[in-house]
């Protein structure tokens, strides 16, 4: 029997305390001459007692002899050197990064990102895009074709004539870029630089009907997002948490019917037409049936599923129930054993518009659809359910998990970093930045680089409280966190690399200094590390010795076995006859001492299904039939509601008696590692001293 480690960990913080007292702070007691204040006891027994513990000084005394208990555990824990284990090291750390994480934050900015979030939840903006494709860490060169491109694009889709020297420059800067240096440039070099100088002739070309979205046109002709040229750059509706950080601030920013400026996103730069913003629909729940008609379908098969969901629509108003009609006619086989119910789902994510808009234009729960064709087939749709947004406080959690993990976080990081630099006076020195540049070659890009080939930098980089971080540091730093890349520029890549180990190098000092500046940190990082320290042991003397001790085991089950007793139960036999006339004679042949191999034999030679025997220990209150009878002997005949008739024959009725050890090793076992757990604690009270200042104790709150 293990318990399960996380949960012992944080039940053992009930009896763990904090090491900060008061100056004038009294001792309550020692062990082993080590002094354990008031306060510290003072502390964990209202923390876990309560607003409503009791005042008696019993309950106080109680407290006082689990915390002895516990403060014991963890000394001889100590003395067995378990604190020192790598093992305990690295689980402990663990914990530490687990409680550091909320420390290590702008808590004000994290809940204007949340507040901001949640009010944006409450809109929904319907948007289309253009893409100009540019990785995060790419080129100047590649950052500057793609800025190009997209200010191009921008003009065309403002209505604006784009110099032809312009378009020309774009194109003598893709050239540059697609065949560089190359001494002869493949065919998909070629076909690359092509499509790009292409479609963006086509953008600036008599290819755009001024008369129609020029927006649309421009996207579909110029954008790098190849998913949706078709759409013209729709993205249809979308809410908060949906898209990257600063594409959203774009669409909530821009109005209803304009351009936004241009936004970069680790995906390159976009520009955005906001066509929409309405309330957000929110999510309904709802049932379909469906009559399944294929794309290529012919005539007589199309009559013949529209005639089908007709009949089935008028069954629907003559008052059949939705959900029969959907088990017997719908063709959707995954929904229609449960009623043809679907997931809850969001008008904007539904992946059929058709269906979703019907559905979401039903005024009420229970209201349905007339039948009406997707390119699945025909359906009708009911509304069964419908919800808005969440309360705020509902979401708060899930809204701050999601806020974690999206690009918006970054914003989180970026005040929270630059709050400590103000705190602790954070200086840099650019040149020593610089001159590293001069030590990085090609093997970095192939992730071979070593820091040793930057041994002549002695200088410091920058400094944060008293403590420095030079060149040597920041090459250390390179080394371990370099990767195989593709080659960049050297200062760009560096300036990256730079920034990380400045960001790092402030957060892993911030850590450090958590334990002075919040005591609540302090205090539970105390807690975690005693509660770990006492899980081990206890495993070792306890849990695990109980489990593995089979001797030891068997040894208390003989010595405690009428603590494990079986209440009265009957023997029975049940033989259940297929009618009365049966039972009667089976019923004969019991009297007449029948064995149930004779009575079987014979009462089944015409059918097997005529008598069968079931034999059963119950106890007392398992079974009704057997408690009316609960007395050796034949009891009378139970008909069923099925015409068929159970005789019950009593066998015999067993007293109570001791469980076998098979039967009940759970239960032992739990019993003897409570054994083993108060004769480990005799023996620790016996072998330490322990001393109690009554005086102190009283004055207790």
């Amino acid at each position: 029997m293990y318990m399960n480690k996380f949960v012992f960990v944080a039940g053992s913080l009930l009896c763990a305390a904090s090491s900060f007292a008061q100056a004038a702070d009294p001792t309550l007691l020692t062990i082993d001459g080590k002094a354990i204040t008031k306060s510290e006891f003072e502390s964990v027994y209202k923390k876990n007692n309560g607003k409503d513990m009791s005042a008696e000084k019993k309950s106080v005394n109680d407290y006082l002899d689990l915390f002895v208990n516990f403060k014991l555990k963890v000394k001889e824990a100590e003395g067995m050197g378990l604190d020192t284990l790598p093992s305990f090291k690295q689980e402990l750390n663990g914990y530490r990064k687990q409680l550091a994480a909320p420390y290590l934050t702008d808590k004000d900015a994290t809940d204007k990102l949340i507040n901001e979030a949640y009010q944006r939840m409450q809109t929904e903006v319907k948007a289309s895009h253009v893409l100009a494709k540019c990785a995060e860490d790419a080129l100047p060169k590649d950052t500057l074709e793609a800025w190009h491109r997209i200010n191009i694009i921008l003009a065309v889709a403002q209505g604006k004539t784009v110099p032809a020297s312009q378009v020309t420059e774009y194109e003598a800067m893709v050239k540059k870029n697609g065949y560089g240096k190359l001494p002869k440039p493949t065919k998909a070099d070629t076909a690359e630089v092509n499509q790009k100088i292409s479609s963006i002739k086509d953008v600036v070309s008599n290819k755009i009907d001024k008369k129609k979205d020029l927006f649309a046109q421009a996207a579909s002709f110029g954008s790098d997002d190849v998913s949706l040229k078709d759409a013209g750059g729709s993205l249809g509706y979308f809410t908060a948490l949906e898209m990257v950080y600063p594409f959203e601030n774009a669409a909530y920013n821009t109005n209803v019917g304009e351009i936004s400026k241009i936004v970069r996103t680790r995906f390159g730069y976009h520009i955005l037409k906001v066509y929409d913003k309405r309330p957000n629909t929110g999510e309904i729940l709802t049932a379909h049936i469906m009559i399944k008609l294929a794309k290529d379908a012919k005539h007589d098969d199309s009559l013949k599923a529209k005639q089908k969901i007709d009949e089935v629509y008028t069954k629907l108003k003559a008052g059949e129930k939705f959900a029969d009609l959907a088990k017997n006619y719908s063709d959707d086989k995954q929904t229609s054993a449960n009623g043809g119910e679907l997931n809850w789902f969001y008008e904007r994510k539904f992946p059929i518009e058709s269906f979703a808009k019907t559905a979401f234009a039903l005024q009420k729960n229970g209201d349905y659809s007339q039948p009406f064709l997707t390119k699945f087939g025909w359906h009708i749709v009911m509304r069964k359910d419908r919800r808005t947004v969440p309360a705020f406080e509902a979401m708060k959690t899930e809204l701050k998990n999601k806020v974690a993990k999206d690009s918006r976080s970054y914003q989180s990081k970026e005040s929270f970093i630059a709050k400590l630099k103000k705190d602790y006076n954070f200086k840099e020195v650019p040149k020593a930045k610089d001159a590293m540049d001069k030590v990085i070659d090609t093997t970095y890009f192939q992730g071979t680089w070593k820091a040793d080939k930057a041994d002549k930098l002695t200088g410091d980089l920058f400094t944060l409280a008293d403590k420095k971080y030079t060149q040597k540091d920041f090459a250390k730093y390179l080394e371990s966190h370099q990767t195989r890349r593709a080659k960049s520029d050297v200062k760009m890549a560096i300036n990256t690399q730079y920034k990380n180990f400045v960001d790092e190098s402030l957060i892993g000092y911030e850590e450090t200094q958590l334990d002075r500046k919040y005591p609540e940190y302090h205090n539970l990082m105390q807690e975690y590390r005693d509660g770990i320290l006492l899980f081990d042991l206890t495993d070792k003397k306890v849990w695990s010795k109980a489990v593995k001790d089979s001797a030891g085991l068997e040894k208390f089950y003989e010595s405690n076995k009428n603590n494990y007793l079986w209440d009265e139960r009957a023997d029975v036999s049940t033989y259940k006859c297929a009618n009365e006339t049966i039972a009667k004679e089976v019923r004969k042949m019991l009297s007449s001492k029948k064995t149930e191999k004779e009575i079987t034999e014979k009462m089944n030679k015409k059918s097997a299904l005529d008598v069968s025997v079931e034999n059963v220990t119950y106890l007392k209150g398992e079974n009704k039939d057997v408690d009316a009878n609960w007395k050796q002997g034949i009891a009378p005949e139970v008909k069923q509601a099925d015409g068929k008739v159970n005789i019950i024959v009593v066998n015999k009725v067993m007293p109570k008696t001791p469980k076998k050890l098979a039967e009940c090793r759970g239960m032992v076992t739990s019993d003897y590692q409570n054994y083993l757990e108060k004769d480990w604690i005799a023996n620790l009270r016996n072998n330490h001293k322990i001393e109690v200042n009554k005086d102190v104790l009283n004055t207790v709150k």
